[in-house]
């Protein structure tokens, strides 16, 4: 991590009330106002405690704070971080370069038809990725691309 992350007072609660309602550790809680959406960062391996059974926790948890709840399994290793987050059945490979001036960028390639999928409704998923690439591991940009098909189909 390259920066500690600060959590405002209504995480805290948020987080509180996570840990009550689900009986898993929050390690981090985001609020995504332009997407109406909390964001939950879950240790890894306690991903379906979070979720419940047929994600009852988590449709309780919606009811209390009246907006959409998204979980996501924190892992140390940005890469497999940002494929759990993509879901990593539809992501091939991801990869994190330094560019000349610093900075870092994660290459998300997927399959081309699944492009769609990983992106999300309006971007929902890929700006989720920028977002906490951001914050755990001082990634500027996350891309997600899908190779070209070598064989033009007619």
């Amino acid at each position: 991590m390259t920066q500690s992350i600060k959590l405002t007072t209504d995480q805290m609660r948020m987080m509180s009330l996570f840990q009550n309602v689900t009986g898993a550790t929050a390690r981090d809680c985001v609020d995504d106002e332009k997407q109406d959406r909390v964001i939950f960062v879950v240790n890894t391996g306690k991903m379906g405690l979070a979720i419940g059974k047929g994600g009852v926790h988590i449709k309780s948890l919606q009811n209390i704070v009246k907006r959409n709840v998204e979980l996501v399994e924190f892992d140390d290793d940005p890469a497999k971080f940002l494929s759990s987050l993509l879901n990593s059945k539809l992501v091939s490979e991801v990869k994190i370069n330094t560019r000349p001036d610093g900075t870092k960028q994660a290459i998300v390639m997927v399959d081309p038809r699944k492009k769609g999928i990983v992106v999300g409704r309006e971007g929902r998923n890929a700006e989720k990725a920028r977002l906490l690439a951001k914050r755990y591991f001082g990634i500027t940009s996350v891309l997600i691309n899908s190779p070209e098909r070598a064989t033009m189909e007619m």
